[in-house]
């Protein structure tokens, strides 16, 4: 279990619980994928969607078992999603550890992936309210929209800052959304509360994806925990690039109907952003969501998962960068 949960130690054990439900419950005949799929839920990941399901539900009737399933559907979809990613991404590592398909192969991780999502919708039947699994789905349907919204924008230098946060709206924000929701919505806390919370996510997700992206040009390996530029060399052109871009498109322009780039072009285009207001310009943009979540988290009923919920936001968003 990620240190970050040493601190809170009925979260830690809550989470620990989740893990043994998706052992549980991911269980196959075919023990190559289950071995695999052990792997990932124990490679190291925070366990930040699944704590937020139950953060969240300590604001109405919590109920343990119900709440763990609920937490274990979250980060199910999750794994699934990376494990797709990385076959589209082609991706050797993450978290530091050998990829799915690196390791197993593109068609095999697609499968895992696949089973994963299937695991989902199991578990859901039965243990979530058919409006909270009509709202998952819609969920799952806007992640892949976003994930398919950043595959078609590659390498599209003609990209506005609207349709890079309706990009990470999707990508990254919707899952924190729904954990969040999830756990208020299945413990009976009102309408109001829950879309609130609904919110926090949302603002949440939004600034910790536009901070993640600036560490793309500014963070070392050690920060970021992914290689600089990684990004740009896979043409995905992320908000700094677009403001610094915007304000000085003829710098830009050798780069703009390039289809690879070279590692002196992703030096070239980091030392362009940097020079040219990108990152100053995404910093302000990230503090402005980051001041909506904690507006929003200041507004919840009180109580000790508040505290929580706010040290944590302030972990994540609170970064160097």
């Amino acid at each position: 279990m990620d240190k970050i949960w040493n601190k809170y130690e009925d979260i830690q054990k809550e989470l620990e619980a989740v893990v043994s439900f998706m052992e549980k419950n991911t269980k196959c005949k075919d023990k190559k994928i289950e071995g695999s799929i052990k792997e990932l839920i124990h490679s190291g990941g925070k366990m930040l969607r699944p704590a937020f399901v139950i953060i969240s539900s300590h604001f109405g009737n919590y109920d343990a078992e119900k709440t763990r399933s609920l937490a274990s559907v979250i980060e199910l979809l999750h794994m699934a999603t990376l494990v797709h990613d990385d076959v589209v991404d082609d991706a050797k590592l993450r978290r530091g550890q050998e990829t799915v398909q690196s390791k197993y192969g593109k068609d095999y991780a697609v499968y895992i992936g696949d089973f994963l999502f299937c695991v989902c919708f199991k578990i859901l039947a039965s243990s979530a309210t058919l409006q909270s699994i009509k709202i998952d789905s819609n969920s799952m349907s806007r992640i892949c929209l976003g994930e398919i919204d950043q595959l078609n924008s590659r390498f599209n230098s003609n990209l506005s800052v609207k349709s890079y946060l309706n990009r990470i709206s999707g990508k990254t924000a919707e899952l924190l959304s729904l954990s969040l929701y999830t756990g208020a919505a299945e413990s009976g806390c009102s309408d109001g509360l829950c879309k609130q919370f609904w919110k926090i996510g949302h603002n949440i997700g939004m600034a910790f994806q536009i901070i993640d992206d600036i560490l793309d040009y500014v963070g070392s390996n050690n920060v970021v925990g992914k290689a600089v530029g990684k990004d740009i060399k896979q043409g995905i052109f992320t908000v700094p690039f677009i403001y610094a871009a915007n304000k000085n498109r003829r710098a830009f322009e050798p780069y703009f109907h390039k289809e690879v780039f070279s590692e002196e072009d992703v030096r070239k285009i980091i030392e362009l952003v940097n020079n040219n207001g990108g990152i100053t310009s995404s910093r302000e943009l990230a503090d402005k969501y980051t001041k909506k979540a904690f507006n929003l988290i200041n507004r919840l009923p009180e109580n000790r998962h508040k505290i929580i919920l706010k040290e944590i936001t302030e972990m994540l968003l609170k970064r160097t960068y």
